[in-house]
């Protein structure tokens, strides 16, 4: 497939930073490249935090210029795109938009994405999504997205986290959890990584189909819950 060269396109400021006052990401070795699709409550605060840890984020818009506020709160490590750019860029893919638009992004972006960590953190609505919301809690919102994106390294987290939490990530003295489903272990690491950039604190639940445990309306899901109570909920050490 060709890219088409709207990478080209992308509003990018960069600069190097200085060693000393290096952030963690960069002094320990593990800078990634990170396209956002969706700039909403949760994908700007989340690009932003990756931003301030050292990493590269782009976000995927149909309107580059609209982003610019975020461009410059995030410089010099936060630039904007189009969709396709985002996930040709991308060493890792977050999806922040609502999930009935899964399909088309798959479909359209799909082969830009093989092989690469795909983080969904969406959360259906009936309201919002249609009444195909029901079947996807049914089979578990991991195992049910991760169809729309054969061929990556599929990823679900963060779904049980509210905005505020980015902002105030401890409640009664420990940090907010965030629980991880996958079926790739490397990709669980990266993620968990990722969790620990923003203040949170992760919990690997398993497999993709234990998703199921913490999608919308689990007694864990929008709570603020503890590494602890994410760990018992979910049966896991």
């Amino acid at each position: 497939m060709r890219v088409p060269f709207s990478l080209a396109l992308a509003l990018t400021l960069v600069a190097v930073p200085v060693l000393a006052q290096a952030p963690p990401a960069v002094q320990e070795g593990r800078v990634l490249r990170i396209g956002i699709i969706g700039a909403g409550n949760m994908g700007a605060p989340m690009g932003l935090a990756w931003a301030s840890a050292g990493h590269q984020v782009m976000f995927a818009t149909r309107s580059p210029e609209e982003l610019m506020e975020l461009v410059r709160q995030g410089a010099p490590r936060v630039s904007v795109a189009y969709a396709d750019a985002a996930a040709y860029f991308a060493d890792v893919i977050l999806l922040a938009t609502p999930p009935v638009a899964f399909e088309q992004l798959g479909r359209d972006f799909g082969e830009l994405m093989q092989g690469k960590v795909v983080i969904d953190i969406s959360n259906p609505r009936v309201d919002r999504d249609g009444e195909i919301t029901n079947q996807w809690l049914e089979q578990g919102t991991g195992e049910a997205m991760a169809e729309y994106f054969p061929g990556t390294r599929f990823v679900k987290a963060f779904n049980t986290v509210n905005p505020r939490n980015f902002a105030n990530p401890i409640r009664d003295g420990v940090r907010v959890a965030v629980p991880i489903a996958t079926n790739d272990r490397e990709a669980a690491e990266i993620t968990a990584a990722l969790v620990r950039d923003i203040g949170l604190e992760p919990v690997q639940a398993g497999g993709l189909a234990r998703a199921k445990d913490f999608d919308r309306g689990s007694p864990i899901w929008e709570t603020g819950a503890s590494a602890a109570e994410v760990r018992e909920h979910l049966g896991v050490q």
